[in-house]
């Protein structure tokens, strides 16, 4: 029974999360269809105006959709699951399902630079709770599922199974229940929903990229290039809490609608000047491999996405960060081998190899999950001739970000959610413990 629930769950989140991707891509055509409506005269002022406006609204109903009816379902969503695997928080799926698919419809379609597989991930878990409450599963199915509800929502979002069954092995290690029925289920609903998404959506990588092998003495690059993340991937997590700071204490002051509403302006007009600074970035990335801009360029794109990043998870409205650190990885490593072809020459195809091996190097430093890294960017990108240079940037900046004191990004948004909501984070009793010659086999 356990299994064809999990089977069932990763369906409908496949379903689920494939139609907010489709729909997503559909609602950022709107600033086009503006300047349509508005004619080939309209004045350039009056568009960026309007776009502003358009998107100010969009990023406001999404807030008060939040704040209305399910507080929780603002940000990622991914430390909620971890939480509520250890029986520190409620996933109550009957307001987070709706609000996370139409607040994040909203969000992401305004331009913000979040990523969808935050919305995916959360509305999974949510289908496993509503299943395992019908079914009245015992704590540790439950627990079980709600994991295998994640794996198929990271599945839907970027068509990457392999990846979101890992992440399930690294990134809840601490939560999940280990055992061969839990692990299955995990399995089952993952790939029920890559086989969903690829239904609908096609079978081709999200992010397909062609990349050349590098010669082994060009390896020594993208361990310099790990060490560099890992330093940024610290930067980052401290700022994306800082930012969630600022605008909660700007939002106690004022009012919370007023961060949101200003960054959602600046995001409309910047959808029509700098379309780069916007958007979660999966095509953004692949876009700038295939260009080649200068180094100032690129620099300011780096910069760019990074503050944007930030503004905009700070609103608080239903998206991720992989996407956004996925995009803005890309930008870094492009960099990083602009500055590297001024001191020596690099082969063939070495821009993109180090695009590549950047978004898992920096999505290891701010994740910490380096495995998922190197499979998901082997999934998304289809960069298989590219494995070892990825695993050790992958590896580097881990390690650099470990002997720097950085802590896994999900795990810091748990804690200070729980500080806010006044709670302190102590072991549940029947949250699962690590096995002692081997798996549990329930």
């Amino acid at each position: 029974m356990f299994y064809l629930v999990a089977i069932g769950v990763g369906a409908i989140t496949g379903v689920l999360g494939t139609a907010l991707h489709l729909g997503v891509d559909r609602a950022l055509q709107w600033p086009g269809l503006l300047r349509d409506h508005l004619g080939p005269g309209v004045d350039q002022a009056q568009f960026l105006l309007l776009s502003g406006l358009i998107a100010a609204v969009l990023v406001l109903v999404s807030v008060w959709m939040v704040r209305t009816f399910a507080p929780e379902a603002g940000g990622s969503g991914v430390q909620e699951i971890e939480g509520a695997m250890e029986g520190l928080r409620t996933v109550r799926w009957w307001r987070v399902l709706p609000v996370k698919f139409f607040g994040g419809f909203l969000s992401l379609g305004s331009g913000l630079v979040l990523g969808r597989e935050g919305p995916t991930i959360h509305m999974g878990a949510s289908v496993a709770q509503a299943a395992s409450e019908g079914l009245k599963l015992p704590t540790r199915e439950n627990r079980g599922l709600l994991a295998a509800g994640a794996a198929a929502g990271l599945a839907a979002a970027f068509s990457a199974p392999l990846a979101s069954i890992l992440f399930v092995i690294e990134e809840t290690r601490r939560q999940f229940p280990y055992g061969l029925k839990t692990y299955t289920g995990v399995m089952l609903a993952s790939v029920t929903s890559g086989i969903v998404t690829q239904a609908i959506a096609g079978p081709r990588p999200f992010m397909a990229m062609t990349v050349p092998a590098m010669p082994l003495e060009f390896l020594p690059a993208f361990v310099l290039l790990g060490v560099v993340l890992g330093f940024l991937g610290v930067a980052f997590n401290r700022c994306l809490v800082w930012s969630m700071d600022l605008a909660r204490g700007i939002g106690l002051r004022t009012s919370f609608y007023l961060v949101p509403a200003v960054v959602g302006f600046a995001v409309g007009v910047l959808l029509v000047l700098r379309p780069e600074a916007t958007m979660g970035g999966e095509t953004l990335a692949v876009l700038l491999v295939a260009e080649n801009l200068p180094l100032a360029t690129m620099a300011v794109i780096v910069l760019i996405r990074f503050a944007m990043t930030m503004a905009s998870y700070s609103t608080g409205v239903p998206g991720g960060i992989f996407a956004p650190i996925l995009a803005m990885a890309t930008a870094f490593g492009l960099l990083f081998a602009l500055c590297l072809e001024l001191a020596l020459p690099l082969p063939p195809g070495a821009a993109a190899a180090l695009a590549v091996a950047a978004m898992g190097g920096l999505f290891s430093a701010t994740i910490r999950a380096p495995l998922v890294g190197v499979v998901l960017l082997a999934e998304l990108t289809g960069a298989y001739t590219v494995l070892v240079p990825v695993l050790l940037t992958c590896l580097f900046a881990n390690f650099v970000a470990d002997w720097l004191g950085g802590r896994p990004i999900y795990e810091v948004l748990l804690e200070r959610t729980l500080r806010l909501d006044g709670q302190s984070r102590a072991p549940s009793p029947s949250a699962a413990e690590p096995q002692i010659g081997g798996w549990d086999q329930r």
